[in-house]
């Protein structure tokens, strides 16, 4: 499955648009990491725990769009936009959110097996 930001695959054609697709990826914080990460905003530099946290939701993300498309048939999904953002829970904590979505369509196959 072909997964790309751009609304236009250079070479192929559309047959056919599916509809949008979304895929949510919640974690919930974790005390250790974000005393480390207050350490890190009150010193300065960048908070690897956090990244490593956004970087796997991202990819999860992916996947899941990934899935819900091809349960309606798409073999690619176009325009993708992610976002990260957080859910305030209560005074104890958040949630950290990854979204991620796009348009599922079908390609046509061509002769040279397009879409890879």
């Amino acid at each position: 499955m072909l997964l790309t930001t751009t609304d236009v695959i250079q070479g192929a054609i559309i047959e056919r648009y599916l509809g949008v697709v979304t895929a949510e990826v919640v974690y919930g914080t974790n005390a250790f990491r974000d005393f480390w990460a207050g350490i890190r905003d009150f010193v300065g530099g960048r908070t690897a725990s956090y990244e490593e946290v956004f970087k796997r939701g991202q990819q999860e993300a992916l996947d899941e769009l990934k899935r819900r498309a091809q349960r309606l048939g798409a073999n690619a999904v176009i325009g993708i936009q992610m976002d990260t953002g957080t859910v305030s829970v209560d005074k104890s904590g958040s949630l950290l959110l990854v979204t991620a979505s796009g348009t599922a369509i079908r390609l046509q196959e061509t002769d040279n097996g397009w879409p890879q």
